[in-house]
């Protein structure tokens, strides 16, 4: 297949374009900057999903596929910039998906792509049901979960026009590391907790007591289940699936693990608890009955072992 991937530099599309190269697809990585590293094998194109005008001009290939991961996605952040938060993740999808083109060079008509959308937990708010299952009515918190909620929308109507067989994905956490990768937002808890432990860093802060629960994913999983989803994708459908281990890790366990991984200690301290959901678990029955997607590298100290591995040189 040939396969456009969006934000193939960044710490999750990186990782399904190395997943694609691996599994013999040919390619695309669209990125803002020519200095953004791609794996081997994928072929960039700068273009910014902000400016329709360039993507037209860029975009001549027709593609059999498109994993959309371009976003912005800092959950605290978006409550300062709202519109900015909107304008790159709804405007930005909607310029792509108007960007794709609908003939092939020859003038004949170009196949509707498979776009896989990696979407999050987020959307969910403050879910009543765990683990969460896609059933759950979208409530989202934060103009980041509004805006993916909002893009997921736009995707899924556009589907049923035929344009487009669409799938999003809504993951929860990510973590691990390929090809000496490591997740680089330290807003996060276990890249922060890592920095402590390489004592780049004087102390984590939790918000709490530490006994909130989530749950987290290699990044090399997920790309796992965009590959399987690239493959399942109809023209004129649209799903959603959960993607997740299912199961959930107390903070004060994510910091116990990192300590025994990195043999180092991780200093904390407490700042009063967040209005966050206490526990945030997926429900992935569906994915793995409907895609045969199962996780095979989520155990958590392994996920924290080959981050470190990648983080520090004295971790060796």
């Amino acid at each position: 297949m040939r396969i456009l991937v969006t934000g193939a530099s960044g710490y999750v599309g990186y990782a399904v374009g190395r997943r694609l190269i691996a599994d013999g697809h040919e390619v695309t990585g669209l990125v803002r900057r020519a200095d953004r590293p791609l794996p081997r094998g994928v072929r960039p194109v700068i273009a910014d999903l902000l400016d329709p005008f360039g993507l037209d001009s860029t975009l001549h290939e027709t593609y059999d596929g498109v994993c959309h991961l371009a976003a912005r996605t800092r959950v605290r952040e978006s409550f300062t910039d709202p519109l900015g938060f909107f304008t790159a993740n709804v405007q930005g999808t909607i310029n792509l998906l108007g960007a794709l083109p609908t003939v092939r060079p020859d003038g004949s008509p170009a196949p509707a792509p498979a776009v896989v959308y990696g979407s999050t937990a987020a959307v969910y708010g403050t879910p009543e049901r765990q683990p969460v299952p896609e059933t759950e009515t979208p409530s989202p918190t934060s103009p980041y979960g509004a805006s993916k909620l909002a893009a997921e929308q736009v995707i899924r109507f556009h589907a049923r026009t035929g344009a487009i067989g669409a799938i999003v994905l809504r993951t929860f956490n990510v973590a691990g590391s390929v090809d000496g990768r490591p997740d680089p937002d330290e807003t996060r808890l276990i890249p922060k907790a890592l920095a402590v432990a390489a004592g780049r860093a004087p102390h984590l802060t939790i918000n709490g007591d530490g006994a909130a629960v989530r749950e987290y994913l290699h990044v090399d999983d997920l790309a796992s289940a965009y590959a399987r989803a690239l493959e399942a994708a109809r023209p004129g459908t649209d799903r959603v699936y959960n993607v997740g281990s299912g199961t959930g890790t107390s903070v004060r366990e994510v910091i116990r693990t990192v300590e025994e991984v990195t043999g180092r200690p991780v200093p904390t301290r407490h700042d009063p608890p967040q209005p966050e959901p206490p526990l945030l678990v997926a429900d992935c029955t569906a994915v793995r009955r409907d895609l045969g997607w199962r996780p095979e590298r989520s155990g958590l100290s392994e996920m924290i072992a080959d981050s470190w591995a990648a983080l520090s040189p004295e971790a060796g």
